[in-house]
């Protein structure tokens, strides 16, 4: 039963960057019967909400509200009020230039417990990822935070320019609409029109693009760039560093837009491998994993009898959680293993029995079906074996044929399925179209065959061929079924695993411009 009154807490979610949130703000997320959140938030943030979490959208654009300030501030205090605990997530600081004042205003009116929790700026933290520090010694040791759009209703300016143009750095938020307007102001207050100035669009985010100049130059680069909303404003001497500085737009994969189809509780590994290098990702599921049609029959019945067999062997990171996660729940004695030997088809299937404790006895050095199969039969020597393969349900049938030829007796247990996915939060054929993709990764032939099965195997081979997307596959089995449907591979992973799969297209697309962009 929920109490009389909720809580809010009033979350700064950062700049952008997903990593800029703070542990605070993503405990308050985790906690939250409802989150009220803002256009500019990471929306992955919203990943963490638990299970039933109510999400309320409040988003403001420069000339249009999902909810109007004053009923979001009403909205706010009546969730709260009907007992719920509530989430207020903000992007950057709720307290600069966020109207989190505001909320928390009503709420103390209306005797509603709440908490700010502090958020990084943009104010240092976007000017930091363009390579332009704030305040530097010998450059400047004084810095202002000024709105570029102040409240329309008032008769006149709040900002007194002629002291603005003493002052070393000067960071407007909102301001790319007035930005003529603004550098007038400064250059008729003193300020010289030869004065370091920046513009940032889009800070700590993928899409960052950044143009300075000066004040006299400034507005006509950022309209022949064609910046716009959200940017930041920066003037100052300290702008001048940034050719030193720079180093967020000189990654390998910056300004590359790639579609990562894993199972959505797989993506996140290379998603994070990718957008640390750079890149602007959009996970696109085509995969979910779920448990086998046979209810875990097969492997329960091999858990009974499980003294018979004198090897195991697993062929994916799922089979190795999927199987141990059973076995677990069915009260399975994991003990029980300790005679058998243990086989894994590569490194990252070898590293999850090694996080539960298991070491696997046999890893082949090429992380394919063929070669596991060919590692087994020569440690087993003259010795024929009764070995247990525990695998999806669907799966190439290469290890159990080759190592039944061999004279191994093969028992097969079924521990999870792959089934089509949605495409996640986005339409596939229109980001494919749409979305200026440069690349689409593959990590297994199932998503190859659901990614061509969701927009047609006609449109995607055209949109890859008209729109020039590259494709990476982490394997030659997954390359293979790439091919099959008409999709040139530009890039191969030689190792099999998602580390190897995003160095692969971070070389691919370092050094001097391909020639085929």
């Amino acid at each position: 039963m929920k109490n009389k009154k909720g809580f809010v807490y009033i979350v700064g979610a950062g700049p952008g960057d997903y990593g800029l949130i703070t542990v605070k703000g993503l405990e308050c997320i985790k906690e939250s019967d409802v989150i009220i959140y803002d256009r500019l938030i990471n929306e992955k943030f919203l990943s963490h909400a638990r299970e039933g979490c109510e999400l309320i959208y409040a988003g403001k654009y420069p000339t249009e509200h999902a909810i109007a300030q004053d009923s979001l501030n009403v909205l706010i205090a009546e969730k709260a009020e009907s007992g719920n605990i509530v989430t207020r997530l903000k992007g950057g600081d709720p307290y600069i230039f966020g109207r989190g004042g505001e909320e928390a205003m009503l709420l103390s009116e209306r005797g509603i417990g709440f908490e700010v929790v502090p958020g990084i700026s943009a104010f240092s933290a976007v000017p930091a990822y363009a390579g332009i520090p704030v305040t530097h010694r010998g450059y400047t040791s004084t810095a202002a935070i000024i709105t570029g759009h102040e409240d329309p209703r008032k008769d006149a300016s709040d900002i007194d320019w002629k002291s603005l143009s003493g002052i070393g750095t000067l960071v407007f938020f909102m301001g790319v609409k007035n930005l003529p307007k603004i550098c007038e102001n400064l250059k008729a207050n003193g300020m010289a029109g030869d004065t370091p100035a920046a513009l940032i669009e889009r800070g700590t985010t993928p899409l960052q693009r950044t143009v300075v100049s000066d004040l006299n130059n400034i507005a006509a680069c950022a309209e022949e760039k064609k910046i716009g909303a959200p940017s930041i404003f920066i003037v100052g001497r300290t702008a001048e560093l940034r050719d030193r500085l720079a180093w967020f737009e000189t990654r390998p994969l910056y300004g590359r837009k790639i579609i990562v189809t894993r199972a959505r509780e797989q993506a996140s590994e290379l998603t994070s491998r990718l957008e640390r290098l750079g890149a602007m990702v959009y996970e696109t599921p085509m995969i979910k994993i779920e448990p086998p049609d046979d209810a875990y029959a097969s492997l329960d019945n091999a858990l009974g009898r499980i003294g018979e067999f004198g090897m195991i062997v697993f062929t994916s990171v799922n089979g190795v959680t999927r199987f141990l996660t059973r076995a677990f729940e069915s009260g399975f004695d994991i003990r029980r293993l300790a005679w058998l030997k243990i086989a894994a088809i590569g490194e990252k299937t070898a590293g999850a029995l090694a996080a539960r404790y298991l070491k696997a006895d046999i890893v082949p050095a090429e992380f394919k079906a063929e070669n596991l199969a060919e590692k087994i039969i020569e440690t087993a020597g003259s010795r024929k074996l009764k070995i247990l393969i525990a695998r999806a349900q669907q799966a190439r049938d290469t290890l159990i044929e080759t190592l039944s030829a061999a004279g191994h007796d093969i028992a097969l247990a079924h521990v999870y399925k792959s089934v089509p996915a949605a495409s996640g939060a986005f339409d596939l054929k229109k980001l494919l179209t749409e979305g200026e993709i440069d690349m689409v990764t593959f990590a297994s032939s199932s998503t190859v065959d659901n990614f061509v099965n969701a927009a047609g195997a006609d449109f995607i081979a055209a949109v890859m061929r008209d729109k020039n997307i590259k494709t990476a596959a982490i394997g030659p089995i997954t390359a293979s079924t790439c091919r099959k449907y008409g999709m040139p591979v530009n890039i191969e992973a030689k190792k099999f695993t998602i580390e190897a799969l995003a160095e692969e297209i971070s070389a691919y697309y370092s050094g001097a411009a391909r020639s085929d962009d």
